[in-house]
C-alpha cells in the first residue's frame, strides 16, 4: 500500500467501491442474480440487523440508503445494477459521521464486511469485470 493509499484509507471519512479500485476488497462485486433479487437480498440483510436502519429505497434506481448505528454512525448507499442477465453489480458508498474529518479506516473496513454477508446470500461471481471485458 502506497503512502497516498494509506492516507486515503485511514485519514478520510468516506469510502466507496469502484470497478478499478486500488484495494481489491473495494472493487465492484458481481453476483449471479437479477437486480430485483440482489436488491431484495441487500434489503433483507439490512432489515435483519439492529445496526442498520433503512432510510430510503428506490427500486427503479436500484438504491437503498441506510443509517448504520453499530457503535459509530455511518450513512450507507447500496447500488444494485444488472449489467447482463444473471450478472449483477453491487456497490457501496459509506460515509462515517464524526467530529473528526477522518475515521481511521472504519468506512473502508465496513464495505468488505457488507460484501462478506452478501456472499452468504448470493452466488458470488467476481470483482471488477474490466479484467474479463469479454464476458
Amino acid at each position: 500500500m502506497s503512502f497516498r493509499q494509506t492516507v486515503t484509507k485511514y485519514f478520510g471519512n468516506h469510502a466507496e467501491t469502484s470497478e478499478n479500485h486500488w484495494d481489491a476488497n473495494l472493487q465492484t462485486h458481481y453476483f449471479k442474480t437479477t437486480k430485483e433479487k440482489g436488491l431484495q437480498a441487500v434489503e433483507e440483510y439490512f432489515k435483519r440487523s439492529d445496526s442498520y436502519e433503512i432510510v430510503a429505497q428506490s427500486k427503479e434506481h436500484g438504491e437503498i440508503s441506510v443509517n448504520y448505528t453499530g457503535g459509530r454512525k455511518a450513512f450507507i448507499i447500496a447500488t444494485v445494477i444488472m449489467v447482463k442477465p444473471y450478472r449483477t453489480a453491487i456497490d457501496f458508498s459509506v460515509t462515517t459521521e464524526s467530529i473528526l474529518p477522518f475515521d481511521f479506516g472504519f468506512s473502508h473496513n465496513l464495505i468488505p464486511k457488507l460484501y462478506s454477508q452478501l456472499k452468504k446470500e448470493l452466488t458470488f461471481l467476481e470483482t471488477s469485470m474490466t479484467k474479463n471485458a469479454d464476458l
